[in-house]
Parts: C-alpha cells; structure tokens; sequence
C-alpha cells in the first residue's frame, strides 16, 4: 500500500483517480491545487508518492515540483506527472525538475495509470 497525493485542478478525474487507488489499497489525499498541496506537505503529512498535473492554475506542475525540492531538499515522496501535456518538451523539464515518471492522461484509462505508477513505483 501506498500513501498517495494527487494533485489537479479537474475535480472529475482527481476523485476518479483517487477511486481507482483507494479501489487497489492505496491511501490517498487529493488537492485542487499547487498551493493545496503544499499546505498538506506542510502540515508534515508524509507521502511515498505524488501524481501531479502539469496545467494548474497559480503554479504549474513543474514549479510545484522544484517547490518541493526547496522546501524539502532531501524529499523521499516520488513525483510522478499525470497530464495530457505529451512534449517531449514538457516531459524533459518534469523530469529535470525531479519526477521519476510520465503518464499522459489521453493514452491510458484510470486503472491502467494505477497499474503504470505501481510498476514505476516498483521499478524505483
């Protein structure tokens, strides 16, 4: 089991993703936004995996992720990017800004992005 925080601005499938997880055993908190999940990040909630979207209003995906590491530079919780931005573009800086993985929301239905961040997850 897994601890997970999903962060994105789409209500609908932020809970459609946090329903395939919790389905699958995972224990997992969801944010609307960048700065929603730094205010759980920094009530000292600790997690061994974050989904974030790349497209968020305030903060993108990827300052969200080099906040992160500003805030937490020796952070253990995996970053993974949940988006349709499919760049290799957009996919180069999530990865420079410290993500291990990169699933575009478009090419995979929610129980086969539970099945792809579990075999990142296990490959790490």
């Amino acid at each position: 089991m897994m601890k997970i925080l999903i962060v994105d601005d789409d209500a609908f499938l932020r809970e459609l993703y946090a329903m395939k997880f919790v389905e699958c055993g995972h224990d997992v908190i969801t944010a609307l936004h960048a700065s929603d999940a730094l205010r759980i990040l920094e009530q000292g909630d600790v997690f061994d995996l974050m989904l974030v979207d790349m497209i968020m209003p305030g903060m993108t995906g990827v300052e969200l992720l080099n906040e992160i590491k500003k805030m937490v530079p020796k952070v253990k919780m995996k970053l993974i990017v949940l988006s349709n931005q499919g760049q290799d573009q957009d996919i180069e800086e999530a990865k420079k800004a410290g993500a291990i993985g990169y699933i575009i929301k478009a090419q995979s239905i929610p129980s086969e992005v539970v099945k792809k961040v579990e075999e990142i997850m296990s490959a790490k």
